[in-house]
């Protein structure tokens, strides 16, 4: 069973900082890449960042000098940091694990997280 848990979302003000946790079990958490997405209402799912199983790490153009992605394999967690929120910022946030392999590309979602920026 694959299980992946976000936690850490809530309500903050305009330029304030949420940090949000992913756990994951079931399975080898080290060589999957991670991911965080979110999506608002009304619009499509969007990569915010990703971490590969080497430690690169990608962001969207929106959220880059903001947001920090980062991961703990020996915790089985991938964090992000987000910091100077902005109210466009607010959307349910959902963590994603990936990797390819001989059978094909696997895929795991969380059940998502929400983060609502506002004053």
């Amino acid at each position: 069973q694959v299980q992946l848990v976000e936690s850490g979302g809530g309500l903050v003000q305009p330029g304030g900082s949420l940090r949000l946790s992913c756990a994951a079990s079931g399975i080898i958490f080290r060589i999957y890449a991670m991911g965080w997405y979110r999506q608002a209402p009304g619009k499509q799912r969007e990569l915010v960042a990703d971490i590969t199983s080497g430690y690169s790490t990608n962001y969207a153009d929106s959220v880059k000098g903001r947001f920090t992605i980062s991961r703990d394999n020996a915790k089985n967690t991938v964090y992000l940091q987000m910091n100077s929120l902005k109210p466009e910022d607010t959307a349910v946030y959902y963590c994603n694990a990936a990797r390819l392999a001989v059978m094909g590309p696997s895929d795991y979602w969380g059940q998502g997280t929400q983060v609502t920026v506002s004053s």
